[in-house]
């Protein structure tokens, strides 16, 4: 596994720049990459779509983890941290290219970065986001994404990023946090933690995605 070297910054830093980059890096390739599903597969229903998008994503985060955590048996602190915060961004960026792509399914194709990122930080902060969602553009239902992403003001939706993204620093990146320390325990652990951690977090995702995008039913 090839570890590129990351900047030194501190983690929450790191985090804004891996979002704020995957946000506008990710969005064309969400687009190609349901495009090609399409066109791979004619025959496949929204939902049958959804699924593959799900154990694909699903396989990468699982993979990547398992590649961090056995990286942590390489002799050195150093190795196993940047390969380890290597993931996390990796991680990061994958997640993101997933709920865009989910959302292209969906029919939901937010092209400002802000509206996009609206979208991406409730998806990955999850039910703790609903709180903000309420008071900025009065919508809890579920499935609330398709009405609300592009029908509230942009005032309200830079209201709400700047609700939701200490919010994202704090729980998302406390969660990583965890998962990059325990990464760096000898490759037995490590690969165990790092594989299995990432799957239990990319399963929220997931969920989380359904419940803010809709349901298999909701996407035919």
């Amino acid at each position: 596994m090839t570890i590129s070297p990351l900047p030194q910054m501190n983690p929450a830093e790191l985090l804004q720049k891996v979002l704020d980059k995957a946000l506008s890096a990710q969005a064309p390739l969400a687009e190609a990459n349901v495009e090609r599903l399409r066109r791979v597969h004619p025959a496949m229903t929204p939902q049958e779509l959804l699924k593959s998008l799900d154990l694909t994503y699903l396989t990468a985060v699982t993979l990547s983890g398992c590649g961090a955590g056995a990286a942590g048996a390489v002799p050195g602190v150093a190795v196993g941290l940047t390969a380890a915060l290597a993931d996390f961004a990796a991680f990061t960026e994958t997640t993101v290219l997933y709920v865009l792509s989910a959302a292209e399914v969906q029919g939901l194709d937010p092209e400002d970065v802000e509206r996009r990122r609206a979208l991406v930080l409730a998806v990955m902060i999850g039910d703790s986001a609903v709180g903000a969602v309420r008071a900025t553009a009065g919508r809890t239902a579920p499935h609330w994404a398709k009405q609300t992403v592009h029908a509230i003001p942009m005032d309200a939706i830079n209201r709400l990023n700047k609700i939701l993204g200490p919010r994202f620093i704090t729980k998302y990146g406390t969660k990583q946090g965890v998962l990059v320390l325990g990464k760096q325990l000898p490759i037995g652990l490590g690969v165990v933690i790092g594989g299995g951690g990432n799957y239990i977090i990319g399963c929220g995702i997931v969920a989380s995605t359904r419940k803010i995008l809709g349901d298999f039913e909701d996407a035919a």
